[in-house]
């Protein structure tokens, strides 16, 4: 550890490039995970495309080249443990990983069902544990550390009505990032949380269409609006670079100040 106190040597800003590393990103093909992987691929990296659904990575990697970007698309569905374990455990390397595939079914708390209990733990909770656990392997056997980044919410800090379970599955995620940033700092692996607000997504949008949830989110932001798809990306970048080199097990909100209320 070099902790050498000096006021000699000039002062450098940390570089925010991440040219010749390759970042995954799951759930690439849409919303979310379509604006990290651009973020990502924009700051230099070879991007891996991660979803189930082929179309949406071809429009994703098209839109990354058409920017000068390198693109590659990777079928899987991260829902299944054996295909996490061939198809990114198979990857040649892995410097970075945008854990982000995920899901949610708002309903009341006392109307929950066990189907879409189950449907939102196995994406949020145990798919996003397993990916991050091979890549974690990954990371470790090439020896040179990495950056792992969870998809997290602002619901992962706070309660809200009808979210029940994704809050339950995003504060679980907010552990999870803690504790796997404890454990795997011996290896130079860093890792992060993002926890947005609502970002207006294709998912998102017909929310917004209703009077009240619209008044009652903008409400809650002291910034006065939603997030847009740009609002996450430099903090993709930021977290994923050296510029962010001494912090890890951290949880970065980009909530225009939700949950600072």
């Amino acid at each position: 550890m070099n902790d050498t106190i000096t006021t000699e040597a000039p002062l450098k800003t940390p570089d925010m490039r991440l040219d010749g590393l390759v970042a995954v990103v799951t759930g690439a093909g849409r919303g979310l995970g379509r604006a990290c992987a651009c973020a990502v691929a924009g700051a230099g990296a070879e991007t891996v495309l991660v979803s189930r659904t082929a179309s949406d990575l071809d429009s994703v990697a098209a839109e990354i080249e058409a920017a000068g970007g390198a693109a590659r698309k990777l079928i899987c569905d991260v829902s299944d443990l054996d295909e996490i374990t061939a198809r990114i455990g198979g990857l040649d390397r892995i410097d970075i990983l945008i854990n982000n595939a995920g899901t949610n079914a708002p309903e009341p708390f006392v109307d929950v069902s066990e189907s879409n209990f189950d449907k939102v733990m196995d994406l949020n909770v145990k798919s996003a544990f397993f990916v991050a656990q091979v890549v974690s392997r990954k990371m470790i056997e090439q020896g040179d550390g990495g950056s792992i980044i969870h998809m997290s919410s602002q619901m992962g800090h706070v309660g809200s009505p009808t979210r029940t379970v994704y809050c339950t599955s995003k504060h679980a995620i907010e552990g999870l990032n803690k504790a796997m940033a404890v454990e795997l700092a011996p290896h130079n692996i860093r890792v992060n949380a993002i926890g947005p607000t609502y970002i207006i997504t294709a998912m998102t949008a017909p929310n917004f269409d209703n009077p009240e949830f619209r008044a009652d989110a903008l409400s809650r932001i002291p910034l006065g609006r939603v997030g847009q798809l740009e609002d996450i990306m430099g903090s993709i970048v930021f977290l994923a670079s050296p510029a962010s080199a001494l912090i890890t097990g951290a949880s970065l909100v980009v909530d225009g100040g939700w949950t600072a209320q």
